[in-house]
């Protein structure tokens, strides 16, 4: 598996990265079994980065991946964790007590003394400006008692990241992850790429599938796409689907064709997942992506590209 340089951390990513959100059963049952095999085929398959949330099925992914990653009975820097704070089953809770105690309880369920990077949840959902002035200060201190090693921020809309970079002293945030917009059907993380280099951070990129709209089954039930954009992506899988080809995979080693983008996060629950995503990585690695099908895909998402949704407390 590739392995890429996370901004001006130091750390060497895979170029996919396991995203345990579905280890919290939030998208049905993982039996704890299938999550250990999981986690231990990603690992000997060369995946070395694992996130997690305290907010993913309450608390409950936290715990799976720390028991997975116990099991791997490995030295602790051969892997990378992330996990979040801020956003919990309860609500949203910014604040410096809170994130402090946070780190704790989730070092707890990791089984972990620290974890690799810690990041504030869904930072549109709180007040941007506490943020920069109270939660940001309250991580500096967890980096500097080596709770954990890297600080960042995640969120749909991208503006949230300009204003809080611009507002924190340099080097004070190392890593964002963004979500849908990297993907075949939204691309507009490419125009912040300089910006974050210039401020020295790292990217993650997360769901490349558009949290469901890339794939066969289609987006799950609550989905904030605009029908119009939902439809589109389906008529995108039916055609891929009639080729013989898998949209999933397509949309996948589309993102991953960015090497300015440290890793792609795709969610996993299954052993079968973890070798569908090796082999779409291996396959991209060896012969490029399918230029065909990306067309045909591109074509038909054209009138709906960069279509995204509304998330957060709404600033005009």
């Amino acid at each position: 598996m590739e392995l890429r340089a996370l901004g001006n951390t130091g750390l060497n990513l895979s170029c996919v990265g396991f995203g345990a959100s579905p280890l919290g059963n939030v998208f049905g049952d993982v039996p704890e079994e299938e999550a250990i095999a999981s986690v231990r085929l990603a690992f000997q398959s060369g995946i070395n980065f694992f996130d997690t949330s305290p907010y993913y099925g309450g608390t409950v992914s936290e715990k799976v991946l720390g028991k997975a990653l116990k099991a791997l009975g490995v030295p602790r820097n051969e892997y990378i964790v992330s996990t979040k704070c801020g956003r919990y089953k309860e609500g949203f809770d910014f604040s410096a007590e809170r994130v402090t105690r946070s780190i704790e309880e989730s070092l707890q369920r990791l089984q972990l003394d620290y974890v690799d990077i810690l990041q504030c949840h869904d930072i549109e959902f709180g007040s941007l400006d506490q943020i920069v002035n109270e939660t940001i200060p309250a991580l500096q201190k967890l980096k500097e008692a080596g709770k954990t090693r890297f600080i960042g921020i995640t969120g749909l809309p991208l503006n949230v990241y300009t204003y809080v970079l611009d507002r924190v002293p340099p080097g004070s945030v190392d890593v964002i992850l963004s979500y849908c917009h990297y993907c075949i059907n939204d691309s507009t993380l490419e125009d912040l790429i300089p910006y974050l280099k210039s401020k020295g951070v790292g990217i993650i990129n997360a769901s490349p599938l558009a949290m469901g709209l890339l794939t066969e089954s289609g987006p799950p039930q609550w989905h904030p796409a605009s029908p119009a954009l939902k439809s589109a992506c389906q008529a995108a899988a039916a055609c891929c689907k009639k080729k013989g080809k898998n949209i999933s995979k397509l949309a996948m080693q589309y993102s991953l064709l960015n090497k300015d983008i440290t890793t792609v996060l795709v969610g996993i629950k299954s052993v079968e997942q973890v070798e569908q995503n090796v082999a779409a990585a291996r396959e991209l690695e060896t012969s490029g992506i399918d230029q065909e099908a990306l067309a045909e895909v591109e074509a038909i998402l054209n009138p709906v590209k960069n279509q995204t949704w509304p998330s957060g407390i709404q600033k005009s």
